[in-house]
């Protein structure tokens, strides 16, 4: 497939109710869709780079540099049959894992659709649906997390997950567990402790927790590994895994029994595949992390979590968790029993809704070899 045509476009989408982590509040989502056209056909990704450097470096306008400076240079007007053949014609470009999520993304949708097959097919997926759970983020009251607890698990939700910060936490778990003693239940922390804060841990042993996500700083592995050797509940690393080394170097440390899996954060599929298949060689469980993606980037995450190995509920939404209106049709939907159904048309599976993509574009441009 010859690469005629490479569009960037920067969308931005009203959150339909504000998202509050250790890290701050989010009112909407700043993501690049990544349009790629060769031989009448069409890809689409999505680049999980945000407006503020808080849960990445990347940023929109990093990525959006990278982008068009860097990797659609490297690789529009070139014969690219798969994937493995564009990755190293952007190899140089050291980092930012997640302007080159969006680009694969985008390739990866296009040869599925040239081969006619769906995009779980081509990745290697096994499962018709997935079982999904759902993130909350810090609420203004404990009432008012139990009720949106409640709601979620009315809707079918298999797990639930809290975000926690200092000063909320386990108060949290234990007004969960009093009020729900058996649901799958984890927290994430998105990095915000130390090593002085292990006893909060120690007590969240007792409430029998399925993991404890991101407890320490985003880039370490040798501290979890202390913490880890301190807890029974599993730490499962999200920020610090950008590679399949990292993931190796956690595993070896013990600093994980978990790996959360972002192919927005470790660089695409390709390498989201060798982390995969590298826990499953080691009886390391994976589940699927969410960036408040659009249907684009959601389509891809649950052709991803179609995988062997995904043995545990992701944080893949219904699109109405996040989005008033989403710009796929048809919008992902939670089934009642806690499972969402996994596209089998070719590609990503679902149809772009230009008409809302224009709604919620910020700016756009167009690439011609």
């Amino acid at each position: 497939m010859r690469i005629e045509r490479i569009e960037l476009i920067h969308i931005k989408m009203e959150l339909v109710s504000p998202f509050v982590t250790s890290m701050g509040i989010e009112y909407d989502e700043e993501h690049i869709i990544v349009r790629v056209d060769g031989d009448s056909f069409t890809g689409w990704g999505e680049s999980v780079a945000e407006g503020t450097p808080f849960y990445s470096y990347e940023t929109v306008q990093t990525a959006w540099h990278i982008l068009s400076d860097f990797l659609i240079p490297a690789i529009l007007g070139k014969e690219i049959n798969s994937v493995d053949e564009a990755i190293p014609k952007w190899s140089k470009v050291r980092g930012h894992m997640m302007a080159k999520a969006g680009l694969e993304a985008a390739l990866w949708d296009a040869l599925a659709k040239a081969k006619g097959i769906s995009l779980s097919k081509m990745l290697g997926g096994v499962r018709e649906k997935i079982d999904v759970g759902v993130s909350i983020g810090i609420q203004s009251s404990i009432n008012e997390l139990l009720k949106k607890v409640d709601r979620y698990l009315k809707e079918g939700y298999k797990r639930i997950k809290i975000k926690i910060a200092p000063g909320n936490d386990l108060q949290l778990v234990k007004a969960l567990r009093k009020e729900y003693p058996d649901i799958l239940l984890q927290v994430d922390a998105n990095s915000a402790y130390t090593l002085d804060d292990i006893k909060i841990f120690k007590e969240m042993d007792d409430y029998n927790l399925l993991l404890i996500e991101q407890p320490l700083g985003y880039e370490d592995i040798y501290d979890h590994s202390k913490l880890q050797r301190e807890l029974k509940t599993p730490i499962c690393l999200d920020e610090s895994i950008h590679s399949l080394d990292d993931t190796r170097a956690a595993i070896e440390l013990d600093s994980c029994r978990i790996i959360n899996i972002k192919p927005g954060r470790v660089g695409g599929f390709t390498e989201s595949k060798l982390i995969h298949d590298y826990c499953a060689s080691k009886n390391i469980p994976v589940w699927h992390g969410g960036m408040l993606e659009s249907g684009i980037g959601r389509a891809g995450n649950v052709a991803f979590a179609s995988l062997s190995n995904f043995t545990l509920p992701g944080d893949i939404s219904a699109s109405k968790r996040y989005y008033k209106d989403d710009i796929v049709e048809p919008e992902f939907v939670v089934n009642k029993d806690g499972t969402m159904e996994v596209p089998t048309k070719p590609g990503i599976g679902v149809e772009v809704n230009m008409a809302m993509l224009k709604k919620v574009t910020v700016r756009k441009e167009i690439f011609n070899r």
